[in-house]
């Protein structure tokens, strides 16, 4: 059954409309457009209990306590709002009046483009709310990228999504796919990116909150996610941003475990090489979606229990895990670099290796194009590429960067990479692990 999409300024009439649903709008950083969304409407005073921004940072503090880190545009600060106003709310609001109301307080603290468009635009925004009149309250949080390059657009962005998000909380709750679906109603594609979705409260209970992460993904909103080793989603920049990283991909639908023994020696390579310590190392697993995302292949509700089934999986055995939808290492490297790493490395197989520089696996004509674009967004002097050697069945021969075949075309370029240090083989490996092809 398709489902109805209704327009911004419809969605936020008919939450006016709704003479149950009242509360606070508390806006930090774009300025009030979500609340200017429901004004614009008419009928506001039948939500809006009361709508605010408090934009020097001394009031900010006043009102919701100062940040030990300084950072205004976080998960704290959102949380912190959330609590002061839900509190307001539920102290001030007492009266036969409001008998018959369910509560919300809506925040948002976001940083749009600066005039010099220097910055990174981002920002966390929040749902509290009760489902019931009288009811406990739960939480939506997301956290969000705002991609277009001109501010008022991007405060434009932010007022629907805000709609939407309280719109989504009130009438489509009882299906989770829907409600991140609708997050992105009414907005163009490559506006934004959300990249992190929390929910919290008795009317989630039984909601996968990987399952929800992973839906960013299979809808094209999101480009990774990442589940600690407790399973609980993190949001991918505080995650990841300048911290050493090391990582193994692993394919959609691959039953076995990692060869984690390979893997260590390669965490264990990468640390010496580059001073990493454990306490500045993100380790991490991904599972590939983008194989499948891009094959004609419709994902389905049984595709992201899959998912979420592996990514279990693997956070059980104590590691970090990404999701994500890229196919090539360069795509993967490009986007790890936004979160400014101090040294990347990504263990792969050689017969990887061996796919990429040999010309028979591409179009003649195109061969060389796609190479060069596969190096120069894969490789910085930063990142580095860890290949564990597989086993050659039918010669019975061990496989090593060494003596792995590459195309003529490809062989300058590779002997570039493996003399300065961007291809590195593991070593010190025990055969037994070794992989046979």
């Amino acid at each position: 059954m398709v489902r109805e999409i209704f327009e911004t300024k419809r969605k936020a009439l008919k939450i006016n409309l709704n003479a149950e649903i009242y509360g606070t709008f508390a806006e930090i950083g774009a300025g009030q457009e979500v609340a200017r969304n429901f004004f614009n409407a008419g009928a506001a005073s039948g939500t809006i209990a009361k709508t605010m921004s408090a934009y020097d940072m001394t009031f900010s503090d006043a009102i919701y306590g100062e940040e030990e880190d300084g950072r205004y545009v976080s998960r704290t600060r959102l949380t912190k709002m959330l609590q002061h106003e839900f509190d307001l709310l539920t102290t001030r609001l007492h009266s036969e009046k409001y008998d018959n109301k369910k509560f919300f307080a809506f925040a948002d603290t976001v940083t749009t483009l600066n005039f010099t468009k220097t910055n990174e635009p981002h920002g966390w925004i929040g749902l509290r709310f009760q489902h019931e009149v009288d009811g406990p309250v739960n939480d939506i949080i997301i956290h969000v990228r705002l991609l277009d390059s001109d501010n008022q657009l991007q405060q434009k962005v932010l007022g629907i999504i805000g709609v939407n998000l309280l719109f989504a909380a009130y009438y489509y709750a009882d299906n989770a796919q829907i409600m991140i679906e609708s997050l992105v109603d009414n907005l163009s594609i490559g506006s934004v990116e959300i990249d992190l979705v929390k929910v919290d409260g008795p009317l989630f209970k039984n909601v996968n909150e990987r399952l929800i992460n992973l839906y960013l993904i299979a809808k094209g909103f999101a480009k990774a996610a990442i589940f600690r080793p407790d399973g609980k989603a993190a949001q991918i920049k505080d995650y990841l941003y300048k911290k050493n990283i090391i990582l193994l991909r692993t394919k959609y639908r691959q039953k076995s475990l990692p060869n984690f023994d390979l893997f260590n020696l390669a965490v264990d390579q990468f640390k010496k090489n580059t001073g990493a310590t454990a306490e500045n190392t993100v380790v991490l697993i991904e599972v590939l979606m983008g194989n499948v995302l891009e094959e004609d292949h419709i994902i389905t509700a049984s595709d992201l229990e899959e998912f979420a089934k592996r990514a279990e999986e693997l956070c059980s055995t104590g590691n970090n895990i990404m999701v994500s939808n890229f196919r090539r290492n360069n795509h993967l490297a490009e986007f790890i670099n936004n979160f400014k790493p101090m040294n990347i490395g990504i263990a792969t197989n050689v017969s990887n290796l061996r796919n990429i520089f040999n010309s028979d696996n591409y179009n003649k004509e195109q061969y060389t194009n796609e190479l060069l674009s596969y190096i120069s967004g894969m490789f910085n002097k930063n990142i580095k590429l860890y290949a564990y050697p597989y086993l050659l069945k039918k010669d019975n021969k061990i496989i090593t960067t060494k003596n792995m075949s590459v195309s003529e075309e490809a062989r300058p370029l590779f002997d570039f990479l493996i003399k300065n240090g961007y291809i590195i083989d593991i070593e010190n490996y025990d055969i037994k692990h070794v992989k046979t092809v």
